[in-house]
């Protein structure tokens, strides 16, 4: 089913579109919503679809129709993030596009800068930027910032051989060009947990990215989001990263080895983060030891692009709060 939208059939077409799967959303879609409303701007489409077994996050969503240039679809046919993702950009109308979990919110004045964003460098494929992170109770942790330099235009062979060791973007903080979206193939549906760091390495290699300093998006960490819930099965876990490893490895320089011994690191440390987030603490020593071997020179490379201490000590905080 689909709600009436907001704009009216003599609008002129958005200058962006924001897409947002949803499921059982009904517990956050308002906070997103009303962080979109807040931000008083034009040109904004947002397309919801949610493929939860009721319409409750349709019907306050629904409410929102006239305040906002706003579809409201429901795909229950639609079984993850990923199909309602590839699907929203599907039926899109602007030219540049970015997600917006229902989880997580727009930080004000988003809108002004994303909008100064594409009109310097409408050719950039990715434009990207730090995130604050937030609890359930919408207080800042902490800032997940990007291993990129700021405001220049980055040739994919640098962007990709940061990001191949660690997925270091937040998804809603990032805005693409639909064309390119589509000309990769959006986001892998086979791929549970992975398949946006998959989409940004596909993308990357399309054109110049920009990495902006400005905080625009509040990354919700709690403890029912996909990346706690998924991660408890940790070999699970660890085999979606090492597909996406294995597929875009022999695309980017790698003479000394360096960066795949990073990047697999990076893998052996996050599995064990996950599963210490369960009470499972053996493998910390095997994920201590992974780092170490890299010696000096891949020690430095391994902290700098897996932002390891951005993403850990807020969830620390969170869980010490109480508000994870």
């Amino acid at each position: 089913m689909t709600r009436p939208d907001g704009g009216g059939s003599d609008s002129p077409p958005p200058w962006l579109s924001v897409i947002m799967p949803s499921f059982h959303g009904e517990k956050w879609v308002d906070t997103a919503l009303s962080s979109l409303v807040a931000q008083q701007a034009d040109g904004i489409e947002v397309i919801l679809i949610d493929g939860g077994p009721t319409s409750a996050a349709v019907d306050r969503a629904a409410a929102y129709a006239d305040r906002l240039n706003l579809r409201v679809i429901e795909r229950r046919d639609l079984a993850t993030w990923q199909s309602k993702t590839n699907f929203g950009v599907s039926i899109a109308c602007a030219s540049h596009a970015c997600l917006l979990p229902v989880d997580d919110v727009w930080l004000p004045g988003r809108a002004g800068v994303v909008r100064k964003w594409i009109r310097a460098s409408p050719d950039a494929v990715l434009h990207l930027g730090p995130s604050a992170i937030i609890d359930r109770t919408g207080s800042t942790l902490g800032l997940w910032r990007c291993p990129l330099p700021d405001d220049v235009h980055l040739e994919p062979e640098f962007v990709r051989k940061r990001l191949l060791v660690q997925n270091f973007v937040a998804a809603p903080v990032a805005v693409f060009r639909r064309d390119e979206w589509t000309n990769c193939g959006g986001l892998d549906e086979g791929l549970w947990y992975s398949a946006d760091w998959d989409t940004w390495l596909k993308l990357s290699a399309r054109g110049p990215v920009i990495y902006h300093g400005e905080v625009t998006i509040g990354f919700r960490i709690h403890g029912g989001s996909l990346t706690v819930t998924g991660s408890r099965e940790v070999a699970d876990f660890a085999a979606q990263m090492r597909i996406v490893l294995e597929r875009h490895r022999g695309s980017v320089q790698d003479a000394d080895g360096g960066l795949v011994r990073a990047a697999e690191a990076s893998i052996i440390v996050n599995s064990a983060l996950a599963a210490a987030s369960t009470g499972d603490y053996r493998r910390l020593g095997d994920a201590a030891f992974a780092v170490c071997r890299l010696g000096p020179a891949g020690i430095r490379r391994y902290f700098r692009d897996s932002r390891v201490l951005n993403r850990l000590m807020p969830r620390v905080r969170a869980r010490l709060r109480g508000s994870f």
